[in-house]
């Protein structure tokens, strides 16, 4: 049974600033917020994304990524200093109790003041790779499922680390958010069916829903090499 309260471990925000590349930007460079923050509905204050087209918004006001990946990517990554604190992946919320395997899509959530509800996964970027500095991270993060999750904003409010994350309700038990992430990852036609099932999520985030959709009609997968290849320099 998923634990229906937890301890907000970190919470992060950070400015957009330069990657170790020297060229791409990014506000996935997060700090521990020692001070309460307000949560609206894009997000909390003090946090920025450097592409809105893709990053942010109301559908992906806040990310969680549970804390306990953090030991499975020390085995796989040489950048310990990276993984000896919450933030690594750009993430706002930081806990350990909680994961794809037992956060449903549609879970409402106190977190903190605020009320926040599960909208979709995350589609990890080429941004991580030059982040870490390690080819391949995109790609790792996407094979293990080990995305975390965003939620939207129901009710604004403060929230700060060491506060509560309180799990007040879960309209859909039977779609945790790793049999979602599973799918949308999953190249072969044969789950068409389940496509066609997420598509018609009220609680899914409209971009999932219409990528899945599209999977239906088309009888194929996007292509997912823009978002998982590093650009070459002269682009």
């Amino acid at each position: 049974m998923t634990r229906e309260a937890l301890t907000i471990d970190a919470l992060l925000v950070g400015p957009v600033a330069l990657l170790p590349d020297g060229r791409s930007r990014s506000g996935i460079h997060k700090l521990p917020a020692h001070d309460a923050r307000w949560l609206s509905a894009t997000g909390l204050d003090g946090d920025s994304q450097a592409d809105l087209r893709i990053h942010g918004g109301v559908e992906k006001a806040v990310h969680h990524y549970p804390r306990e990946h953090y030991a499975g990517w020390a085995s796989w990554s040489r950048r310990a200093d990276l993984l000896a604190s919450p933030g690594a992946f750009g993430e706002n919320v930081s806990t350990t109790g909680w994961d794809e395997s037992n956060v449903c899509i549609g879970d409402v959530v106190r977190l903190g003041e605020a009320l926040v509800q599960v909208s979709q996964g995350r589609q990890p970027c080429w941004k991580l790779d030059v982040r870490f500095g390690e080819t391949g991270m995109a790609r790792e993060m996407q094979a293990r499922g080990c995305t975390g999750w965003y939620y939207r904003t129901l009710e604004p409010g403060w929230v700060r680390s060491g506060a509560q994350a309180v799990r007040v309700e879960r309209p859909h038990p039977d779609w945790p958010l790793s049999r979602l992430i599973a799918l949308l990852f999953a190249r072969d036609e044969r789950f068409a069916p389940e496509w066609e099932r997420a598509a018609e999520l009220p609680a899914l985030a409209q971009r999932w829903r219409d990528t899945f959709a599209r999977r239906v009609a088309a009888r194929r997968v996007e292509d997912w090499e823009p978002r998982l290849s590093v650009p070459p320099q002269d682009a």
